[in-house]
């Protein structure tokens, strides 16, 4: 049966992907990506030649059924958005469900996620945290479900560009002053960096840069990180 591949691919270096996945890319019939220009340099990369078609947030539900039409022809198909692991606040989850629902096999190809990435050098979060992606560019809507990430008082991992991360860490400040981050920026790239502290302290760092570039995925440590004693047995 005609198979599609989900296929995580690199967030920055670009020596991070598995070899199941250069495998996956090189034996498949087309290639679904987020941008074919960005995959292009990918599949140069691992000297790697196949048809490429676009599937991005504006043409995903067209493109699901362009997909589902080729595995109906007999072709495999992979999925790869930009970078990281599709359907991960990128393109992918509607594709996955037309193609489910048509009776086609899904298969994940697993690799680099940036809210892994940057979870394994936070330090301990809790048991339990919130992904909750790119915020509401709307002030109150973003304020609102800024309230309601923090009272929770578990840690959560956003995900924020280099023009509003300032403004974001000064809304986080502003609303609970204690809380402590961690900014990821440029993760696996060249000029990789993690700033820890206050939210006011990082936006401080920040904005006393000439210029601030690369994206940033955004990590709000809980009041108390408390590490729980998995040997503790219940009364």
């Amino acid at each position: 049966m005609s198979t599609l591949y989900m296929v995580a691919t690199p967030i920055g270096n670009l020596e991070d992907i598995t070899y199941r996945a250069v495998e996956t890319l090189r034996s498949v019939d087309v290639i679904a990506c987020e941008d074919t220009r960005h995959t292009q340099v990918l599949l140069n990369h691992f000297e790697i030649s196949k048809r490429l078609i676009a599937c991005h947030a504006h043409n995903e539900i067209n493109s699901a059924q362009g997909i589902v039409n080729l595995l109906g022809e007999g072709k495999d198909v992979a999925f790869v958005s930009d970078a990281g692991t599709p359907g991960i606040s990128d393109p992918g989850a509607r594709v996955v469900s037309a193609v489910r629902s048509a009776g086609f096999a899904v298969v994940p190809i697993p690799g680099v996620s940036a809210v892994a990435t940057l979870v394994s050098v936070a330090g301990y979060v809790g048991k339990t945290f919130t992904f909750e992606g790119f915020l509401s560019p709307r002030k109150g809507r973003r304020t609102k479900r800024l309230e309601v990430l923090l009272a929770r008082n578990e840690a959560f991992i956003l995900y924020e560009s280099p023009f509003r991360i300032v403004k974001t860490l000064e809304e986080i400040a502003a609303l609970d002053s204690a809380r402590t981050v961690v900014a990821g920026r440029e993760m696996t790239k060249k000029f990789e960096e993690f700033l820890q502290g206050r939210a006011s302290e990082v936006a401080a760092q920040l904005s006393a840069r000439q210029a601030i570039k690369g994206e940033f995925a955004l990590l709000v440590a809980p009041i108390e990180a408390e590490a729980a004693d998995d040997n503790d047995s219940e009364a």
